[in-house]
């Protein structure tokens, strides 16, 4: 949730959202409603309807408050593996829901909940990363592009899977795997010169 202090009115938004997802990690987004949520935290429907029009435009701003939340939260990050753990982190405390999310109708809401954390974490990576490196912005931006696109795809894909797969066992091993692969990327670039910006 962004932060604008915690006194009674950010308690009680706070509540609010707490209650929808103890609630989304018991059922489906379907069987939940305004009157289930405020009973849960304890208020009346007008304080709900204070802060949310209803019950849709909840669940869009806690969805993209959340993806805010996390990337306040690292704004450094120290490898690709633990960009990815901090992109799977609400999943991995919140399974149930998150799979709730994810086969609702708010699924493209929350795809781009992924897409926005999986950006971040691969952004502020390699920006860190090769931050000293005379690779062309393009260049840059390519590699960016095609890591995004690679953690966005392990989570949609895990996801699909009904989260079956130890996540963190496989995005280390995946490193192993792939180890010096983007050293290489880089290495190439430079070693090409401007590369794609001398041909646009």
């Amino acid at each position: 949730m962004r932060k604008g202090g915690y006194g009674m009115p950010g308690f009680t938004k706070r509540a609010i959202r707490d209650s929808f997802i103890k609630l989304l990690n018991e059922r489906p987004i379907a069987k939940i409603t305004v009157k289930d949520i405020v009973e849960d935290c304890g208020i009346n429907r007008n304080s709900f309807y204070y802060y949310y029009q209803d019950l849709p435009s909840m669940i869009e701003e806690i969805i993209l408050d959340e993806a805010d939340e996390i990337i306040e939260k690292h704004p450094t990050v120290d490898s690709l593996e633990q960009g990815l753990d901090f992109a799977v982190s609400f999943v991995l405390e919140n399974r149930r829901a998150a799979l709730h999310l994810f086969h609702s109708g708010n699924r493209d809401l929350f795809e781009q909940y992924m897409w926005k954390v999986c950006e971040h974490v691969v952004e502020t990576y390699i920006n860190t990363a090769f931050a000293d490196s005379p690779i062309g912005e393009k260049d840059k931006g390519i590699i960016i592009r095609y890591y995004k696109w690679c953690c966005f795809g392990a989570v949609l894909d895990w996801l699909n899977t009904g989260l079956k797969d130890d996540i963190q066992a496989l995005f280390y091993r995946m490193g192993q795997l792939k180890k010096g692969m983007l050293e290489e990327m880089v290495r190439r670039s430079v070693a090409g010169g401007a590369g794609i910006e001398e041909n646009t």
